[in-house]
């Protein structure tokens, strides 16, 4: 049998996959990566760890992505989060598992993932040419050649694995949906997804830097006035508004943004009842009734949080604790539990994790990754129209549909 000449456009966490297996299935391939190193975008997840994957079963992978998660099934059961951790560990790196089964190396090392789907991918034959494609090459509805800044090369398969149009610097620029369009694919129109998310309230910018840990939000739809997600972890004031993990995960939930349709609900203290707090506040206010209202803030919170506290809870700072009346010990409370941020936008694409959009899943075979429109195509990553919540499932779609990809 002939060996199939395969290209895969783009050398991320898909595209390395994707020539890994196809090598596997005895192809012939190369991997065309514009950037001087490969995967890069890898090297920035998970605040520079990589978390692989999420260690659960495929149900809850599926549950975890909002966008076309039936599409997922084959890929899954093909290539599920057992499979992925089999394969790093397999080929010499040690995984670990932490809060909300996040898998990452034991090493902390985004390096070292990128170096160990470097490695296999070498041992397994896959050439890697570092030149940008400019242009894939159809001819009777069937791939025939790719083209690059400096040449043109013939081959029988391509898979299209350029990922998204987030993180822009690392090379995501939407390449692959200039490609598929080419070939006649419709296009789902792209947004951020795991984004930070902007705000029109000045005191976000006052407390920029200000990082709150243990913290839990709910992001409250204004319109209905309906709690449509909830999360605990940690949160980051900025500039321009809030960001950190929970938030990335809670604006994956909202769906239509509009200026101030959104606001996000913080509970400074989740651990505690508002009944506990009144209790707590009694004390305070009891033990130090000749200091001010700020200081006993500043036992309650961050320095770099309690002048904007005591501003929005309407009382006077240097008023004496022995003077703040019932309804203003109430209002503390109701502001400690629900410390509001209203949204004005999301951060722009590049800002994204992950984008949302993308290659028209009716489009793609689900059980191949090849495109049901032109012979010979296939599409793997972040270039689908498939996105997950946070906690390794985007790596895990990349994964297991590079894999899918790279076997047919």
């Amino acid at each position: 049998m002939t060996q199939r000449k395969v290209a895969v456009i783009g050398g991320g966490a898909a595209g390395m996959m994707s020539g890994i297996f196809a090598a596997y299935s005895g192809d012939s391939v190369v991997i065309f990566e514009k950037n001087a190193k490969i995967g890069r975008k890898l090297y920035i997840t998970g605040k520079g760890r990589c978390n692989v994957t999420n260690n659960c079963d495929i149900q809850t992978v599926l549950a975890n992505t909002p966008t076309n998660s039936r599409f997922l099934y084959s890929a899954l059961n093909r290539f599920s989060p057992q499979d992925t951790m089999d394969f790093f560990e397999m080929n010499g790196l040690p995984l670990k598992t932490e809060r909300g089964n996040r898998v990452f190396p034991v090493s902390d090392k985004a390096a070292d993932v990128v170096d160990t789907l470097l490695k296999v991918s070498k041992q397994v034959g896959c050439k890697i040419i570092h030149e940008n494609v400019i242009d894939i090459i159809i001819e009777n509805n069937e791939v025939k050649a790719v083209k690059t800044d400096n040449r043109t090369m013939n081959f029988d398969k391509i898979i299209i694995a350029s990922g998204g149009k987030s993180y822009h610097l690392t090379g995501s620029t939407g390449d692959g949906y200039k490609f598929a369009k080419k070939a006649g694919h419709n296009i789902i129109p792209l947004k951020p997804s795991l984004v930070p998310l902007q705000s029109s309230d000045n005191f976000c910018a006052e407390m920029n830097g200000l990082q709150l840990k243990n913290i839990a939000i709910s992001v409250v739809d204004t319109k209905t006035n309906k709690k449509i997600y909830d999360d605990f972890g940690e949160l980051l004031f900025t500039y321009y508004g809030i960001s950190g993990a929970v938030i990335l995960s809670a604006s994956s939930h909202i769906g239509e943004m509009s200026e101030g349709r959104y606001r996000i609900d913080i509970d400074l203290k989740p651990a505690l009842s508002e009944e506990q707090l009144n209790s707590r506040l009694l004390r305070e206010f009891k033990k130090n009734h000749n200091k001010e209202y700020i200081s006993i803030l500043h036992s309650l919170l961050p320095s770099k949080m309690t002048e904007v506290f005591a501003q929005r809870s309407g009382i006077l700072p240097d008023k004496k604790c022995s003077e703040i009346t019932k309804t203003e010990r109430y209002n503390i409370i109701k502001l400690l539990k629900n410390f509001g941020v209203t949204i004005s936008s999301f951060r722009p694409l590049d800002e994204a994790i992950v984008t949302s959009g993308g290659v028209d899943t009716k489009e793609i075979n689900p059980k191949t990754m090849e495109s049901k429109l032109v012979k010979g195509l296939y599409f793997a990553g972040e270039v689908i129209d498939v996105d997950c919540y946070t906690g390794g499932f985007n790596l895990q779609t990349a994964f297991s549909t590079g894999v899918l990809a790279g076997e047919n």
